[in-house]
């Protein structure tokens, strides 16, 4: 198995006030970054957990500082989760992102029952207001095409960059098998602008909002 976590922001670390409790937490969030990203030889799943790195900073991002914590937490404890369950860890390529504290799992395994071991787990989380469960019933993608779902979303991610009036730092974006996952904190408005400019790519074979809005 490949356990991949993607760490807190390193503005965020040095944004952080000073309280004891926050200060507890981020304490807790760097412990759980620290144990997952060893690498565990001998195993074929792989589960990433944040998605590819996001450019978002304290001062772009539409979250409060707790959440964007929070979220991390999050993350890892699913992650945690599915790495002490050994068929999901061996068996399996699931991608989990939290932002908001709205899940977006996505990926592929092998059988329906795991499909359903992945969301209870995921479920069992206090803090999680919604899950969007996208996981595919299918042997996992080789990592040709995973390499190929990492180019797309960094093309998508420049394109939304460059349209205008977007507040492209508040949007997550994860490809799954050339399917792409938009998640943020937005108008209406911006997130349909978002997903026509990420619908409008070659390459990209379907667009699924995973918004919060904010109207």
């Amino acid at each position: 198995m490949f356990l991949v976590f993607v760490g807190l922001n390193r503005q965020l670390l040095f944004s952080l006030p000073g309280e004891v409790e926050m200060t507890k937490r981020i304490a807790l969030s760097l412990a759980g970054i620290v144990a997952v990203t060893h690498i565990l030889q001998g195993c074929a799943g792989v589960i990433v957990a944040g998605g590819a790195a996001g450019a978002a900073t304290i001062a772009t991002d539409a979250r409060t500082t707790g959440t964007l914590v929070d979220d991390q937490a999050i993350e890892f404890r699913i992650t945690s989760g599915f790495q002490s369950d050994k068929d999901l860890a061996e068996k399996t390529h699931i991608s989990v992102v939290s932002y908001n504290r709205v899940v977006l799992l996505s990926g592929e395994v092998p059988t329906a029952e795991l499909r359903s071991r992945a969301y209870n787990i995921v479920k069992e989380q206090p803090d999680v207001k919604r899950i969007f469960n996208e996981i595919h019933v299918a042997q996992p993608l080789p990592l040709r095409a995973r390499n190929y779902d990492t180019w797309l979303t960094a093309k998508v991610k420049t394109k939304l960059l460059g349209t205008e009036n977007l507040n492209a730092l508040n949007i997550k974006v994860v490809t799954s098998n050339t399917t792409v996952y938009l998640m943020g904190l937005l108008s209406r408005e911006q997130a349909q602008k978002a997903a026509e400019t990420a619908s409008s790519l070659n390459g990209v074979s379907k667009v699924v909002k995973a918004f919060e809005y904010s109207d």
